[in-house]
């Protein structure tokens, strides 16, 4: 998966299409992103012991397929490729500016 967390990702498909916002947690085994203040559902949580009864609202993850990395150089959506550098070491790559992310 080419995308970590707080990278920042537009949504390119699903009712919050065009929304940007930070990944707060990537769910690897299920290939999911949960995006900050993206995918907002109400949770109806039951009152317990001394805790009153309260509708919360909390993000859903995202499939990966449905987000797409803003370059931090280029600043536009982008498709991330892999490079190996001079040095041996890996890193992501923007596909439009070919600068390497973070």
């Amino acid at each position: 998966m080419k995308i970590k967390r707080d990278d920042t990702v537009l949504i390119i498909k699903g009712r919050d299409r065009g929304q940007q916002g930070q990944v707060q947690k990537v769910i690897q085994d299920k290939e999911r992103v949960i995006v900050e203040g993206v995918n907002l559902v109400k949770r109806h949580m039951r009152a317990q012991g001394m805790r009153a009864a309260e509708i919360i609202e909390k993000e859903m993850p995202l499939p990966v397929c449905n987000v797409m990395l803003i370059c931090t150089h280029c600043l536009a959506p982008t498709r991330v490729q892999g490079r190996v550098l001079g040095d041996g070491t890996r890193a992501r790559v923007c596909k439009r500016c070919e600068e390497v992310i973070e």
